[in-house]
């Protein structure tokens, strides 16, 4: 069985590679070919976090591949969507920005802290859902022409994302307060 334990890793790649055929999708108009693609992806995220935890394969490059994964696929789909004119530009500029502050606050805490141990909240997890569903009722609304409520989610996709975004800074920040308290104390 130590063999399989790098399978969710794996997944987690696969799904890194799904975000090439499902920014071409977007960006050629096929909102259909997106929906499957997406559908696969998130599929596989299922899949490589059950394995994960059911089988105690966890690992620190496992929960990077993870989280990369997912940020990947839908900051490139939020801006191929807005490229072709399926989201607005505004809202996949605050999704990306929001990864952009996380992505900085992390390596600053790498370069002078130490280790990076990712935590999401409820309030990232909360939002991650809510880009998914946003993503998903977006590229449904371009297949099927079907209004699904896409401006109340887009207002609930913005105050999560900037909410949480929020709130990673303000927790990280008082983080490496703490930390740099306790080292000039020594």
């Amino acid at each position: 069985m130590s063999r399989w334990r790098h399978l969710p890793n794996v997944i987690s790649c696969l799904r890194i590679a799904l975000t090439g055929p499902a920014c071409w999708a977007i960006l050629t108009q096929r909102p259909g070919w997106a929906l499957a693609i997406i559908a696969v992806a998130g599929a596989s995220d299922g899949l490589d976090g059950f394995l994960a935890r059911h089988f105690g394969w966890q690992s620190r490059l496992g929960g990077l591949l993870d989280a990369i994964a997912d940020k990947l696929l839908l900051v490139t789909c939020f801006l191929a969507m807005a490229e072709v004119g399926w989201c607005t530009w505004w809202l996949a500029l605050l999704v990306c920005g929001r990864d952009l502050v996380i992505a900085m606050g992390a390596f600053a805490w790498r370069t002078w802290i130490g280790p990076v141990q990712p935590e999401p909240s409820l309030l990232s997890k909360a939002n991650t859902l809510m880009q998914i569903v946003y993503l998903l009722a977006a590229l449904l609304v371009a297949w099927r022409h079907e209004d699904v409520l896409l401006p109340w989610l887009s207002g609930t996709v913005a105050v999560l994302t900037a909410a949480s975004g929020l709130d990673y800074v303000t927790r990280w920040s008082w983080r490496a307060r703490g930390v740099r308290r306790q080292a000039r104390s020594r």
